[in-house]
């Protein structure tokens, strides 16, 4: 396994990705690897059609890919193109509005993936073995910081997951770091 692979999304990809099922056909295949459109569909509850549809629009904007080694005329199988999204959101423009809405819905959409990966474990924790069951954390800490400050915070929460980062043993256990952190009113 060489060095993760990013894509670098632009307006077009983000509006792309505003809307949810792409974000989370785009997940499964980033999870769990090659799938087809009816695989997909019925592990969502969808239309083979539907999931069809996405998965093209995916494709035309550079996200995913066809997987020619697996399936055959009748069967399409799908794989990510790179193992990451990366947003800079300064290179968006921010003054236009339709841009603001598929930013607000892309992330609103990665925030629900996240929520659902959250409450999918509590709801099944009980069926984990030791150590598993107990090695989890749902923490949020309320800090007071500078702007330079928090972006320092952020980069070296980065550096911290880049150290852990490394291709899968024998024996390993996805484990699903998610992390949020913004700016919120003080309350007056």
């Amino acid at each position: 396994m060489g060095q993760p692979t990013y894509h670098h999304m632009n307006v077009e990809g983000l509006k792309v990705l505003a809307h949810p099922m792409r974000v989370r056909l785009l997940g499964l295949l980033r999870t769990h690897g090659p799938a087809t459109a009816s695989g997909l569909a019925q592990r969502l509850g969808e239309s083979s059609g539907t999931t069809s549809w996405h998965l093209r629009q995916l494709a035309d904007a550079g996200f995913i890919e066809e997987d020619t080694e697996r399936g055959n005329r009748r069967e399409r199988w799908w794989r990510a193109a790179q193992d990451h999204t990366e947003l800079r959101e300064r290179s968006l423009p921010e003054d236009d509005p339709e841009v603001r809405d598929a930013l607000v819905a892309y992330m609103s959409n990665i925030l629900d993936g996240y929520r659902d990966r959250a409450v999918g474990f509590v709801r099944s924790r009980h069926t984990w073995d030791e150590p598993w069951r107990h090695t989890s954390s749902m923490s949020d800490w309320l800090l007071p910081m500078g702007a330079e400050e928090a972006q320092r915070f952020l980069a070296e929460i980065e550096t911290v997951v880049e150290r852990y980062r490394r291709p899968a043993a024998e024996g390993d256990q996805a484990f699903a770091v998610q992390f949020q952190a913004f700016p919120i009113e003080a309350e007056q």
